[in-house]
């Protein structure tokens, strides 16, 4: 663990107070834009999920009659500022669609954007400024996991999907609102107070609690902690450097957990090189809608199913890194691979709403059968940190021929990024069976502009369903 210099609380309020109007370079001005498009598309095609009905009808209901309230996005409904983020991140993770960072195990953007354009609307705030928040919400979500470090976060049972987004949420309400460095020194121990998340989420089979953890409950508790620090209500001083405060604490100090000999805790990361080297870069896209760790399975299927007959095929092994088990098995079907297996072979593609469908991975004889076929192995040959997203897949065949695919940077994964034209792509084929192909290029046209839009309310209104 290097040794932290400097008061790390005061140089991360003062990188959030000074966000909004910091020269940062052309490239990462660029990623903050893609990442938004990305995060909109996946507003708008997920409007349709559990998570996404449950959470606006909870929103709706508890907020009562409110017209001039925030705007649950994707709709035109409104609530309270805090319930119109909650639901509008609920449906930003209605599916395995919108963006993460694998290095630190978050899914920044259903928070951090929905937060933005929740907040920008009401306040009618310019596309620059919306863009240096989401920007600043992303460096503090993909910092603190990894300065908490990883590995002890998991041993502990913790889930970094669901504390990093509070402080990412807060640091992008405290840019958009230009709170002082004072303020957001008060708000970020409010977000200490308010981080949770358990790896139960692994759990869940309808998507509806992954949803809230990745998502509805890391933005509803950063955007209370900003509201907090607004109002006026003081919190520890200096909170992230106090002896006996959270993030100073023992539980990720002390060496030895989980058997290691040394602790990868390191507190230094949350402001190492802040505001001249940007974690946007290591933050990930979704080309197919699985999830992250069955992306690359799901990239080789798809290279794979033109050479071979599935009705000869004897076996499929799937060879990777990570935590296999929770994707040999997983409920969910966006995360299983032998079902994701199935269907790409029997359909030939993948579909979003095939990527969903419980009932079909529970219910089509053909499925289950091809299912019984998939084995998945641990391969430590893969491993690797940073973390990398890579699989190895093998058909076997019953005439004892065999067709094998590697992928070893998923298209997307930082080592393999795509490109301004491919997140246009994607954004266009989720968003134009919803909103229209018109409508969907026009939506399109005014992110790539969000620097010179003069009121980010545009965006919300654009991109709402009838």
């Amino acid at each position: 663990m290097r040794e932290s210099t400097g008061t790390v609380t005061a140089r991360l309020s003062a990188f959030v107070a000074d966000s909004g109007a910091s020269d940062w370079p052309a490239d990462v001005l660029e990623l903050g834009r893609r990442h938004i498009l990305d995060t909109i598309a996946s507003i708008v095609v997920c409007g349709d999920r559990d998570s996404a009905r449950l959470a606006r009808e909870f929103a709706v209901r508890h907020s009562g009659a409110i017209a001039h309230g925030a705007p649950i996005l994707g709709t035109k409904l409104r609530a309270s500022l805090p319930d119109a983020v909650f639901a509008s991140s609920m449906t930003a993770h209605g599916a395995e669609i919108n963006d993460f960072c694998p290095s630190a195990f978050v899914q920044p953007g259903p928070a951090i954007v929905s937060a933005a354009l929740c907040v920008g609307e009401i306040d009618r705030a310019p596309g620059d400024r919306m863009l240096r928040a989401v920007i600043a919400g992303y460096e503090l979500a993909c910092r603190l996991p990894k300065a908490l470090g990883i590995d002890r976060g998991r041993w502990l049972g913790y889930s970094s999907h669901g504390f990093g987004p509070v402080f990412g949420t807060a640091a992008t309400v405290a840019s958009l609102r230009r709170y002082p460095r004072a303020t957001v020194n008060h708000m970020l121990s409010y977000c200490a107070q308010q981080v949770s998340g358990s790896m139960q989420w692994l759990l869940d089979v309808g998507h509806v609690e992954k949803s809230f953890v990745f998502a509805g409950m890391p933005a509803r508790n950063g955007v209370h902690a900003a509201l907090l620090a607004e109002a006026g209500f003081t919190g520890v001083a200096d909170s992230l450097d106090a002896t006996g405060g959270w993030f100073r604490s023992r539980q990720f100090s002390a060496e030895g957990a989980g058997g290691s000999e040394r602790s990868d805790y390191d507190p230094n990361y949350l402001v190492e090189g802040l505001g001249a080297r940007f974690e946007l870069p290591l933050v990930a896209y979704k080309r197919f809608p699985v999830g992250g760790p069955t992306q690359p399975v799901v990239q080789a299927m798809i290279e794979l199913i033109p050479r071979v007959n599935r009705e000869t095929i004897e076996r499929i092994d799937i060879d990777m890194p990570g935590s296999v088990a929770a994707f040999r098995n997983a409920e969910m079907p966006a995360l299983n691979l032998p079902y994701l297996c199935a269907v790409i072979l029997i359909d030939g593609t993948l579909t979003f709403e095939m990527a969903d469908s419980l009932e079909r991975k529970t219910s089509d004889a053909a499925v289950g059968d091809i299912m019984r076929r998939v084995v998945v192995r641990h391969d430590p040959a893969q491993e690797a940190k940073p973390r990398k997203e890579s699989a190895r897949v093998t058909i076997s065949m019953t005439d004892g021929r065999s067709e094998s695919a590697f992928v070893e940077h998923v298209r997307g994964y930082p080592p393999n990024p795509m490109s301004h034209q491919d997140v246009e792509e994607k954004a266009r084929e989720l968003m134009s069976p919803p909103l229209g192909a018109d409508r969907a290029s026009a939506l399109i046209d005014l992110v790539w502009r969000i620097d010179a839009l003069p009121d980010v309310g545009v965006l919300v209104a654009a991109m709402a369903r009838d």
